[in-house]
């Protein structure tokens, strides 16, 4: 069971339930996939909520071994995405927003 205190977000897809949760470790893995300089670069990348495939796997892979899910990205990317794209993308936001907080109205 996810602990929204910990920045943990649950995740089904199909039959199977996961935790998601952006660790330093995980936010460390990210930076170094997708050639992030820091974390607000990393941040700045995710800001606008649009995300390429290959982004997609790599935060997914991360959060879901800051989870404690033992997948490597090719697992990740074989996941089945019947129907739950939608709800992969919601979970991405509320691991993203439990990691760097939410946007604010006003900068």
């Amino acid at each position: 069971m996810a602990n929204r205190r910990r920045g943990e977000v649950a995740l089904a897809l199909g039959p199977e339930r996961y935790t998601l949760c952006l660790t330093l470790g995980a936010l460390a893995e990210l930076e170094d996939a997708l050639g992030a300089a820091d974390l607000s670069d990393l941040a700045a990348r995710f800001a606008d909520g649009r995300l390429k495939s290959r982004d997609l796997v790599a935060l997914l892979g991360a959060a879901l071994r800051g989870g404690g899910h033992a997948l490597d990205d090719a697992a990740v990317a074989a996941l089945p995405l019947a129907g739950d794209l939608e709800a992969i993308g919601t979970a991405i936001g509320a691991v993203l927003a439990a990691a760097f907080g939410e946007a604010s109205e006003n900068p």
